[in-house]
């Protein structure tokens, strides 16, 4: 119950101290103009007389509302109104503010000004739709989200063609066609948030949550065979999709301290993200999780089992009503503030465990076994260790990671046999900023498989990467997917070239070449609106002798490429309700790149890619 104060009793004698000088003045003021009521005397309230009946019609102060749109309160009275001194009112979101034009301009719309009374639709002020009040009582909101993000793309890939289907093109080779492709991608997400608490600085008591994300995706390629192995369909297909891709019910299971720590758990597909940088598991998927706080949120931990979905391919979302027969369990622990002040550690363990299953995917190709070697399904169970940072030391932006994965593979499809596991990787990211620009560098190792053929496989593959490092959003090598016979080199959103059929249909796979990875590059705030990213990054392959034997040639440099990209982000409204980000990037190939695709007519040395990403959200 809140009690908001309409009038003070005057009570002139009040103002003369008892330690008032006797020499003063005896005509000055003895209530000066600083501390009158700031209200013109006909506006002002009337004193009250104690003997007076209350209960008459009371005074209130007219014309006062909340900031933004706070919509009806749900919240019924409980006291009435027995003194013009006060008036209960009885919903604390909704208190009245008076009416304020600080600039005397009217509150225009496209100055950032104080005290706007909102409207239902306005994304930018307080907005009950937003969760900024409550929709139920005092303590449960709804916080509703729409999304739009398209994506344009044309890119340059060597592109295989389909066996025993012809090229557009009766000039270049049966074996590689046209490298040309566009694609388009639309996401149109609307999110249903309620919760239970108090809004911002307390975990939620308990949580419902509901993404639908309806999808459209169009692909255009010059072959024949890229768009679906029925030659039938042509070179293009526009499929659409449907899913609910976040769901889940959470609850607070207790406080266990007097600084808001707390222990949670949640239930159903969720987003989650298992280290800084998504070098091993990112990905949205049904699952059970308990997380909590420690040392007043110094300290955060995560336990969480997985039962993946499968996902479509076009859309990559989830498909409910098929299970991917794959289980991964991932707990980790945070610490901020690890020795200097700024700077993060993490360390986590993650259990990954993929039965062996037979997919073909809705375009018709196979992806579980990969269709290599002997395409058998099998079986891998792989576990990884690690520990990561990111933060600062100082003036000194660090970021790095390091893990190390062992297991086994009970019939790996290039080697041909059953594999032990054991393979690392690890990743260092430095940077300064000056002023508007932050200048940065980094390296990255993923070890390689020396030797296919001796059950031991070295070669580093991570669950579900999606790695952000190096530039790897705006990147050639980091965005494309670039296919090799059966396979991918690297999976799209990937660094790793870890020779398996996709990233979320295919199985982890340890027998590949590895990866060096050197960055230099410098994120520039040209503006407020408008940032410029630029990345230049050297790739080599760490061994080379998997590509040697997948492919049947005698040598293969390692060597791949120089990536060059520049990228821009630009946000019209100084927030994330516009974003508009495009980029272009191409890679100066290099004698290994090359190599893997040599002697083919119609092949191409340097390819380039660009796109256009639009994300309009309230």
């Amino acid at each position: 119950m809140q009690l908001r104060l309409l009038d003070l009793a005057e009570n002139e004698a009040s103002n003369t101290s008892p330690n008032k000088d006797s020499n003063a003045d005896s005509t000055q003021d003895p209530n000066p103009s600083v501390l009158r009521d700031p209200l013109d005397p006909e506006e002002r309230l009337p004193a009250v007389d104690e003997a007076v009946d209350l209960t008459s019609a009371f005074v209130g102060l007219p014309g006062e509302s909340p900031r933004g749109y706070s919509g009806p309160s749900s919240v019924l009275p409980r006291e009435t109104q027995t003194t013009s001194r006060f008036e209960p009112v009885e919903d604390r979101w909704r208190l009245g503010l008076p009416n304020y034009d600080r600039y005397g301009k009217g509150h225009p719309v496209q100055d950032d000004y104080l005290g706007v009374e909102g409207t239902m639709w306005d994304p930018f002020n307080q907005n009950l739709l937003k969760g900024d009040y409550p929709i139920i009582g005092q303590h449960t909101f709804l916080r509703t989200t729409a999304r739009s993000a398209s994506l344009f793309e044309g890119r340059q890939l060597p592109t295989p063609t389909a066996p025993l289907v012809s090229t557009r093109n009766p000039a270049t080779a049966v074996s590689l066609g046209s490298p040309n492709s566009y694609q388009f991608l639309q996401n149109d997400t609307v999110s249903f948030d309620l919760f239970h608490g108090n809004a911002a600085f307390k975990q939620p008591d308990w949580r419902v949550r509901l993404d639908t994300v309806f999808n459209m995706n169009h692909l255009v390629a010059d072959v024949l065979g890229v768009a679906s192995t029925d030659a039938g369909v042509g070179q293009s297909r526009f499929r659409t999709d449907l899913a609910f891709q976040e769901w889940f019910a959470e609850a607070k299971l207790m406080d266990t301290s007097a600084y808001y720590d707390f222990v949670s758990a949640r239930v159903g597909s969720q987003s989650f993200t298992s280290d800084f940088r998504g070098f091993i598991f990112s990905d949205t998927n049904r699952g059970v999780r308990l997380f909590g706080t420690r040392m007043a949120n110094q300290d955060q931990y995560n336990v969480v089992l997985f039962d993946q979905m499968e996902k479509d391919t076009n859309s990559n979302l989830n498909r409910i009503e098929k299970d991917r027969r794959q289980n991964t369990l991932i707990a980790n622990y945070y610490r901020q503030d690890f020795v200097f002040p700024g700077y993060n550690v993490s360390a986590s363990f993650h259990a990954n465990h993929d039965a062996a299953s037979r997919q073909v995917d809705l375009n018709g190709f196979q992806v579980r076994p990969d269709p290599v070697g002997i395409a058998i399904p099998h079986q891998v169970n792989s576990y990884y260790v690690g520990l990561a940072s990111d933060g600062h030391i100082e003036r000194v932006n660090v970021s790095s990671a390091a893990y190390y994965v062992f297991g086994r593979d009970q019939n790996n499809p290039i080697a041909g046999r059953p594999q032990d596991i054991s393979a690392w990787m690890a990743a260092l990211e430095l940077s300064y900023d000056k002023d508007w620009m932050r200048f940065r560098t980094s390296y990255m190792f993923n070890s390689g498989d020396a030797n296919p053929n001796n059950g031991r496989a070295t070669g580093f593959d991570a669950i579900f990467a999606n790695p952000n490092f190096a530039g790897s959003d705006f990147s050639y090598w980091g965005r494309q997917a670039i296919r090799l016979y059966g396979v991918e080199l690297t999976n799209r959103q990937s660094l790793a070239p870890s020779l398996r059929n996709g990233k979320f249909q295919g199985q982890t796979n340890f027998v590949n070449p590895g990866l060096h990875l050197a960055n230099v590059g410098v994120d520039a705030d040209l503006t407020p609106k408008l940032r410029l990213v630029q990345n230049t990054n050297l790739l080599w392959f760490n061994q080379t002798e998997v590509l040697e034997k997948f492919l049947q040639l005698p040598k293969i440099r390692n060597f791949i490429g120089t990536d060059i990209s520049l990228g821009t982000e630009y946000r019209p409204q100084h927030n994330n309700n516009i974003v508009l980000a495009g980029g272009f990037s191409t890679l100066v190939s290099g004698e290994g790149f090359q190599d893997l695709f040599q002697n083919l007519s119609g092949s191409i040395n340097h390819p380039v890619a660009g796109f256009l990403e639009t994300t309009f959200q309230y």
